[in-house]
């Protein structure tokens, strides 16, 4: 312990005086920004480089849920200037207003992007007018091939009792409550009050043989053996099966989810042009690695994929295929009184 206490005064001494040599070849701080983003979802030294390379001071805040997202950037507290945020959501704080027209051709990395992600964008914004796409997966099971001996293909597998106390679901509303509506066979965009309490009947028959909801967490109780089968998003599918060899995952034949989480800049943004920066910076090819590298989760970026191996592109949980998302739909905001009934049914399951 000594010995690391006084390494760590050499280190300070030695950072004190590379400080007073050095900083005269430091950026100027320009300006700053104040970005909402969620827990763990962009490479701290992103921000770094982008502070040295544009002067431009990046104050970052986190979110774990985008309806906590939204709690927080309407209760006004702190005047975000971009967010990112998942679809539904997004589209939300659009018909709201609350994000402002971004002109995307004036982006020089924006061409990174592939195709199919901004025809993604268009079920929740139109005409690509507000939103840059920065990651996106599927939403399936994680389960461990030791414990689960039956074929994985359906979410039946969730429902039918044969994994009582083995299975952990999302804390999410709209995650959880699509799963129920895709295994009846409905659409997770529903805006019919008898599908919804269909599928809410069904989570709520399902509860007892819920070990827990929760959202990051899910992976790693499949990953330590405590749990058989989890519901997690394709990203945390792929660092779950880096921790565990036993581990697969599926995205269920009756289809499931597509999401995609973007940025958007706010009405309240003050410097467009820095937020503009910011943006394009995200989509450049080595800084789009290096947050694919922190995150693991499929990104948009198509110079990136096609920098991976081959392994790395079968996998299904970096790069889902055009089979797993046949069925799947993207999702987008619902009826405000679907809204609020979901929320309610929500609370109710979770109370119980």
């Amino acid at each position: 312990m000594k010995k690391r206490v006084v390494g760590v005064v050499l280190l300070l001494a030695l950072c004190m005086g590379i400080c007073t040599t050095g900083c005269s070849g430091a950026q100027e701080k320009k300006g700053s920004l104040t970005v909402f983003n969620y827990g763990e979802y962009l490479d701290p030294a992103v921000l770094d480089m982008f502070f040295e390379e544009t002067g431009i001071e990046v104050k970052y805040e986190e979110a774990l849920t985008p309806e906590e997202m939204y709690t927080k950037y309407k209760a006004g507290a702190i005047e975000y200037d971009l967010l990112c945020s998942t679809d539904y959501m997004l589209e939300k704080l659009i018909k709201e207003g609350e994000l402002q027209e971004i002109d995307i051709d004036s982006m020089e990395n924006a061409e990174n992007i592939g195709d199919k992600y901004w025809e993604f964008s268009e079920a929740f914004d139109p005409d690509n007018q507000y939103t840059v796409p920065y990651f996106w997966g599927t939403v399936g099971i994680l389960y461990d091939k030791t414990k689960v001996n039956d074929p994985v293909d359906s979410w039946g597998v969730l429902f039918d009792g044969s994994y009582s106390g083995e299975i952990i679901m999302q804390n999410s509303m709209r995650d959880t409550l699509s799963v129920a509506l895709k295994a009846l066979g409905f659409s997770l965009n529903t805006n019919d009050e008898n599908e919804i309490r269909q599928a809410y009947e069904l989570l709520e028959k399902q509860k007892a043989d819920v070990q827990a909801y929760l959202v990051d967490e899910a992976r790693d109780e499949v990953v330590a053996g405590n749990a058989a089968l989890a519901l997690v998003y394709s990203g945390e599918a792929y660092l779950g099966k880096e921790y565990n060899p036993d581990l697969e995952y599926v995205v269920p034949k009756e289809g499931s989810q597509v999401w995609l989480d973007s940025w958007g800049v706010t009405k309240n943004c003050k410097n467009l042009e820095m937020a503009m920066q910011f943006l394009d910076f995200l989509c450049r090819e080595d800084i789009a690695q290096m947050n694919f590298e922190y995150i693991y989760y499929s990104t948009p970026n198509d110079a990136v994929i096609e920098a991976l191996s081959e392994e790395e592109r079968a996998d299904e949980t970096l790069v889902p295929t055009e089979n797993a998302t046949e069925n799947c739909e993207v999702c987008v905001q619902q009826e405000p009184e679907v809204v609020e009934l979901e929320n309610e049914l929500w609370k109710e399951l979770k109370a119980e």
